[in-house]
């Protein structure tokens, strides 16, 4: 049976795997990180598989050492200096996204990543769509998603309630940031960097196959 959700005043999107395909430059910037320390380039495909829960921990599982530990400071800033040179070689927008962006027009709209600010900022800047957003929460600006701190502090800035707010993400870590900041609703969006399985574990309350079916869920506010 179909459930209504009530339509929001602020929807919070995830950036890598929801709005933009960024796989190449990541990866790109972890093997970096990985030759300039003698190690062995990773494939793509391994790479996309550790990104989500910021690029500490990206590296400390490219690196296979714990995220604390002494010895990732330098591959860490490696990865760092590389991808604010390099942040949008091959990324581009996601087919949908600016149609949401758009969709959700009318609302406060919040970028919620674990990505670093400075690249954030930068990629969101050089696709045009920096401006679309009322406000911007990255990597250090607080504790990482699941912990919802970054949603709860843009939520507050931007004067809307949880209660309020939708959530839409690519993986379980915005499902699961969603859920303890106590949002209106949790989208996943399957066409990310995870297996669905991942995603479907996470229990978000609504899934798309795509971004594509977000404006009409902010339309009408019914999951099917």
């Amino acid at each position: 049976m179909a459930r209504r959700y009530a339509a929001p005043d602020a929807v919070l999107f995830d950036l890598d795997g929801t709005l933009i395909d960024s796989q190449a430059d990541i990866a790109a910037a972890c093997n970096h990180a990985l030759e300039t320390h003698d190690r062995a380039r990773l494939p793509d495909s391994v790479i996309r598989s550790f990104v989500g829960d910021g690029a500490r921990v990206l590296l400390s599982r490219a690196f296979g050492v714990k995220p604390d530990a002494p010895e990732l400071e330098s591959p860490l800033e490696a990865f760092h200096t590389y991808y604010r040179a390099n942040p949008v070689v091959h990324t581009t927008l996601l087919p949908g996204a600016r149609e949401s962006l758009d969709a959700a027009s009318g609302k406060k709209r919040i970028l919620a990543t674990n990505k670093p600010r400075e690249t954030t900022l930068l990629i969101l800047e050089a696709l045009g769509i920096l401006a679309e957003f009322d406000t911007v929460r990255g990597g250090g600006d607080g504790p990482l998603k699941p912990h919802p701190y970054t949603l709860l502090s843009a939520l507050k800035e931007v004067d809307v309630e949880p209660s309020r707010a939708w959530m839409v993400g690519d993986g379980p870590q915005d499902v699961g940031a969603g859920k303890a900041a106590a949002c209106a609703a949790t989208i996943a969006v399957l066409e990310g960097f995870l297996p669905p399985a991942r995603l479907y574990a996470a229990g978000p309350d609504v899934v798309l196959k795509s971004l594509h079916e977000l404006p009409a869920l902010l339309r009408d506010g019914v999951s099917s």
